[in-house]
């Protein structure tokens, strides 16, 4: 898959916004599972997940005169090997982590890493290749 983060989201748009203006530029479909829209409305973006090929998506998106007028910008997200968990309660063992993310239920990747952020409840959980934060 492909990942694109769109960036600049106002707080007043809606995901359902969103996805049709994706539909609009990349004339593929969200109801066909051509792609998928998570809003983070904290950092004022959004993540597209396409599941083929994107084209020239970003190129078009940052073209699109409705894209322009929302201020909305598009680019590529490179894939990482890391991601960050929330939520974690705290003096949880990194070990727990671990056994946690190499669980078949949830993702079962070989982690190399957890470094935990005991001040914010998170952890940076760091995967052998990229296809373990899927």
């Amino acid at each position: 898959s492909t990942v694109v983060a769109l960036e600049n989201v106002q707080e007043t748009v809606k995901v359902c916004m969103l996805i049709m203006l994706v539909e609009n530029v990349s004339g593929l479909s969200e109801d066909d599972g051509d792609f998928s829209v998570e809003m983070i409305p904290e950092m004022r973006a959004a993540v597209v997940t396409f599941t083929g090929n994107t084209g020239e998506f970003v190129k078009k998106l940052n073209q699109n005169h409705r894209a322009k007028r929302q201020n909305i910008t598009a680019r590529c997200l490179e894939l990482t090997r890391s991601v960050r968990a929330e939520n974690i309660p705290p003096n949880t063992p990194s070990d727990y982590i671990t056994v946690y993310f190499e669980n078949k239920k949830n993702g079962g990747a070989q982690v190399v890493d957890v470094q935990q952020l005991p001040d914010e409840d998170a952890a940076i959980i760091t995967f052998n290749d990229h296809k373990g934060n899927a």
